[in-house]
């Protein structure tokens, strides 16, 4: 799967259909998407929540069907793409990166398995340690990657469908059920809000050639992009916010209360936090196996869950995820970079022997990185604007950077492919 171009017909062997990948995709989205939604949910309107999900769901939908095609022109992995812009060794300092962000989301998502668990066998009369529970997610979600991919559909072929009834049925409790009467809200900004719809999932967007790479062609990569975050995401996410706007609750669990009906919603976090971190497990794992090469990709998804564990169980939550969210934002100037690359380069495929005649590392690409980051930090603060999203700011500068420091400065490290 790592051979540049192979496969070039309708369905490549060991590939996945497009609805397969949207699946997957659902399944990692679905924990942050319940934690954001609810805090937007409860700021804004009914109508104006729609306006915002539906322009959020197409930025995204538009990013995710470039960076998946990415992946499936290239048959590599989102690691093994940025080693073209950034240099062989450059590449893996992103690496560092990417790996560090998605082991911080694992020990996350664990930790907050395991509270959930914990908190509902309480409401039930029953006390587990919550590490106990953390350490029992961790081989949970271990055994959900550590056999492959293909294991990985499986897990959310099963799973999604079981959150999104879920996700009906609180929907329906919260419409039809009695809720105190909220005052309006005054609603934060409509470019703020985009930007919460947009970054709560744009790091995985930013990594999408991960699952390019494994589809069956173009069409099926496209298709499952556009079916995950066109279709699918808008319909998760409104749901997600929808009891938050009924009650003025800021959590899908505070919200639920409101309606005496907490034990689904606890259900379907808990199923949501099984798929989520069996796909940062996927992801994790891929990233990781290019930093240590010595260990076959099994061993590493095991080390990651017992790491996991030890980290998920440590009261470290308050701080970790500013530092998690500080990642998320230097990381979409990357998707900028490589699109950047594959546009300008790479259309023709992916020449692995170009790797051995460009520079190791490529400093004018970090020059265009650390601005579109910059970029990012920047606007995220209010110091200024360009699009009102932030990421989506981040990207752009990285990618107009990256397309103008290519081309001007080849002597500083960044040449053009032979043949350009």
């Amino acid at each position: 799967m790592n051979k540049p171009n192979e496969s070039r017909g309708s369905a490549a062997t060991g590939t996945a259909p497009g609805y397969r990948i949207a699946m997957i995709l659902l399944g990692i989205a679905v924990t942050p998407v319940l934690l954001s939604s609810s805090s937007l949910g409860n700021q804004m309107s009914n109508g104006d929540l729609v306006k915002v999900v539906g322009i959020g769901s197409l930025i995204l939908a538009i990013l995710a069907s470039i960076t998946i095609s990415v992946g499936e022109k290239a048959r590599l992995p989102t690691y093994g793409i940025v080693k073209y812009p950034f240099g062989e060794k450059g590449a893996v300092a992103i690496n560092v990166l990417l790996a560090i962000s998605l082991f911080g989301w694992i020990a996350v998502t664990a930790n907050m398995f395991g509270h959930s668990v914990a908190d509902l066998l309480a409401q039930h009369g029953v006390n587990v340690p919550a590490p106990l529970l953390v350490a029992i997610g961790c081989v949970i979600f271990v055994a959900s990657t550590a056999f492959g991919f293909e294991v990985l559909g499986k897990v959310a072929q099963f799973a999604v469908p079981v959150i999104a009834l879920m996700l009906c049925y609180i929907v329906r409790v919260a419409l039809t059920g009695q809720a105190p009467a909220v005052d309006m809200v005054t609603g934060m900004p409509m470019g703020v809000a985009v930007s919460t719809v947009v970054g709560t999932i744009v790091v995985l967007v930013a990594t999408l050639p991960d699952f390019g790479s494994f589809t069956h062609n173009r069409k099926h990569a496209v298709g499952g992009a556009l079916l995950a975050f066109l279709v699918a995401y808008p319909l998760l996410y409104w749901a997600g916010a929808t009891p938050s706007v009924l009650t003025g609750k800021n959590s899908l669990l505070a919200a639920m209360a409101v309606f005496g009906a907490t034990l689904p919603a606890a259900l379907m976090l808990i199923f949501a936090t099984v798929t989520g971190n069996a796909g940062n497990m996927f992801q994790g794992t891929l990233v990781t196996s290019t930093l240590i090469t010595r260990f076959p990709k099994w061993q590493i998804t095991v080390a990651l869950g017992v790491l996991a564990a030890i980290v998920g169980s440590m009261n470290i939550m308050s701080w970790f995820i500013p530092f998690l969210l500080f990642l998320g934002i230097a990381t979409p100037p990357v998707a900028g970079i490589y699109i950047a690359d594959f546009v300008m380069y790479r259309r023709a495929g992916y020449d692995a022997a170009a790797l051995a005649r460009e520079p190791q590392v490529k400093f004018m690409t970090f020059v265009a990185w650390i601005l579109g980051s910059l970029t990012g930090f920047a606007t995220v603060r209010g110091m200024f604007t360009v699009t009102s999203i932030p990421s989506l700011d981040s990207i752009l500068v990285a990618c107009i950077g990256y397309m103008i420091l290519s081309r001007i400065a080849p002597a500083s490290g960044t040449v053009k492919p032979s043949g350009h």
